[in-house]
């Protein structure tokens, strides 16, 4: 099983992201943003928190137009599974991959702090370790966090039951406390806070190496 990591100027989470993927047991390879294809034989892509291209403009916005991402979204086209984190979530949106947008937070200041995430679905392959309902510490470390999306989106998430999280004290003014959202195929997840910061005892939390776990085991049964 391979995991390709998209790499931009700027990136400050692509290694924590690597390290994540292969303590669950994928081969990973880092993946440069102006390269025009990914690896073959890439099971799921990742794209890694940081401030890719110092955020100017929008954050994400530069990104999402580098030539890899072009071919993200194609392998997110085919099925491919993508996971995007915190900046990786922004470029998710800025690529149309996902809906909504990633706004300055609410309070208008950068927050750093592990925060409680409510599990609201099970059935994705990035999710179906936890319990629906669960509630989870994850660390997040964002300025413009706060999901924004008009209300016939987000009716459209909440039916569809592809609002993955929600924060159980919203830090940043998402609206309707969404801290993560799936693609309509559930293939691709889009989340603020950071997973891979909570994958090994020396971080002093382990409920993020589910998430990593959880791929792995519904990789190798595919």
């Amino acid at each position: 099983m391979k995991a390709a990591v998209i790499v931009f100027p700027g990136s400050n989470c692509d290694r924590d992201l690597a390290e994540g993927f292969r303590k669950a047991g994928l081969d990973v390879e880092m993946v440069w943003h102006k390269d025009t294809a990914l690896p073959s034989g890439i099971d799921i892509v990742g794209i890694p928190g940081g401030f890719s291209f110092g955020d100017y403009l929008r954050c994400g916005a530069i990104a999402a137009n580098s030539p890899i991402c072009h071919e993200v979204k194609s392998h997110a086209e085919r099925g491919g599974y993508v996971l995007g984190i915190c900046n990786g979530f922004q470029v998710l949106t800025e690529t149309k991959i996902l809906p909504g947008a990633l706004l300055r937070n609410g309070g208008l200041k950068y927050i750093c702090r592990t925060v409680g995430l409510e599990l609201r679905e099970n059935q994705s392959i990035f999710t179906r370790g936890y319990e629906a309902g669960e509630t989870i510490g994850i660390p997040i470390a964002h300025h413009d966090g706060n999901y924004t999306a008009d209300d016939a989106t987000l009716d459209m998430l909440e039916g569809e039951g592809r609002v993955a999280f929600r924060y159980t004290d919203n830090p940043n003014g998402s609206d309707r406390d969404i801290a993560g959202i799936l693609s309509d195929n559930r293939r691709v997840l889009g989340m603020m806070p950071h997973p891979e910061r909570a994958c090994d005892p020396s971080q002093g939390n382990e409920d993020g190496a589910r998430l990593f776990a959880n791929l792995t085991s519904a990789l190798a049964e595919a």
